[in-house]
């Protein structure tokens, strides 16, 4: 299906997952909360979409997808750290909410990459993952996810609801 390998069937099924958790999450709560059930669901499914993402080599070896998925991965362990603690001070319930958000533009370059250069089938949009149209719709995305981030910082600096759904389990 699609040139997948069935670890990467899996792989991508659980990254829609996390995806869908993320999307669902960011309505409901303009932030990724991982004290909720959205938010639990979306950061393990990005933890095994990760760990999935290791044992895929259909671009050669190790690659530039395998270092994302470090940086995801450091950057989650990031986000649980601020949540969790007090490490950060003043600054833990910014650098978690924008680290979880982070995370979730890491899902869009892979998922951008491989939708477009596979699909549709025998004439992709997109000729290869280096190609400058694919790079300048990345490049969009982390406009938004900028744009995205100001916002939550804006809201948590205003009191809003950030620090209600924090705690508390769906």
């Amino acid at each position: 299906m699609f040139g997948l390998t069935t670890l990467g069937a899996i792989h991508t099924a659980i990254s829609l997952v996390a995806v869908v958790a993320g999307l669902l999450a960011f309505i409901r709560f303009k932030e990724i909360p991982p004290g909720q059930t959205l938010g639990k669901v979306y950061i393990w499914t990005t933890v095994l979409t990760c760990l999935t993402g290791f044992g895929i080599f259909q671009h050669g070896g190790f690659g530039k997808p395998h270092v994302l998925g470090i940086v995801t991965l450091a950057v989650l362990a990031l986000a649980a750290v601020a949540g969790r603690t007090a490490l950060l001070g003043r600054a833990s319930k910014y650098v978690e909410t924008v680290s979880y958000s982070l995370t979730f533009f890491f899902h869009m370059i892979p998922g951008v990459t491989e939708t477009f250069t596979r699909l549709p089938a025998g004439a992709p949009v997109f000729a290869s993952p280096e190609d400058p149209a694919l790079q300048k719709v990345v490049g969009v995305l982390f406009v938004v996810f900028l744009m995205g981030a100001a916002l939550q910082v804006r809201r948590l600096r205003a009191g809003g609801a950030g620090a209600s759904v924090r705690g508390t389990a769906a």
